[in-house]
């Protein structure tokens, strides 16, 4: 899981917008790569978190009632606190906005901070569409690294991809450190329960 955050003002907003930034799930890889660098150069700061699998899985296996939600309040948290911002703008995983925000702002070091949490804030806001480029670019080059270490295209990394089902059937026990032991579609592999056919798990 790799998490981002830019620190910006009205004027860099306003680039950002100037220079075609949005949803990164909008673009095409070439597409993100050329803003990739464009971003870091208008924003005033930024800060990505890569979350390993080993850490995801320590989390939502701990008995404190963490859950993968709970684990990105945490890191938005750090990312805030190192950018310490005036006024926030949130993605929030949850539907439940109201009781992600108030999980959140309880991490926050700054409790007077203006906070704006939104569930799909990177299509409504191109600060959050920045940042979701930001760590969707270096999402994939960690998938290319992975490729190098297994010698194996297994295509995009997301269960929506035939070459990534084909290798997850193949080598799910041969590669088990690449996978999130917490993850359903591997739980059921383990189990042998393991019967989702392709479109059933969206991206993530």
């Amino acid at each position: 899981m790799v998490m981002c955050g830019v620190l910006t003002d009205e004027v860099g907003a306003a680039e950002l917008k100037k220079i075609g930034a949005k949803d990164s799930k909008l673009l095409s890889p070439s597409q993100r790569e050329q803003l990739f660098g464009k971003i870091v150069r208008i924003v005033k700061g930024y800060k990505i978190l890569i979350v390993s699998p080993a850490e995801i899985d320590a989390s939502v296996k701990s008995d404190d009632g963490m859950n993968l939600n709970w684990l990105e309040a945490h890191k938005s948290a750090e990312i805030i606190n190192a950018l310490n911002p005036d006024r926030i703008i949130i993605d929030s995983p949850s539907n439940n906005v109201a009781n992600y925000k108030k999980y959140l702002m309880r991490l926050l070091k700054n409790k007077k901070i203006e906070a704006v949490v939104e569930h799909k804030a990177d299509v409504n806001h191109v600060e959050c569409s920045a940042a979701s480029i930001l760590a969707k670019v270096t999402r994939d080059e960690e998938i290319e690294k992975i490729k190098k270490v297994v010698v194996e295209d297994f295509g995009s990394g997301y269960l929506t991809d035939p070459k990534t089902i084909a290798f997850f059937d193949k080598y799910f026990e041969v590669y088990p450190d690449i996978f999130r032991k917490s993850w359903a579609p591997y739980r059921q592999k383990l189990s042998g329960k393991w019967q989702k056919k392709l479109g059933e798990f969206g991206e993530g």
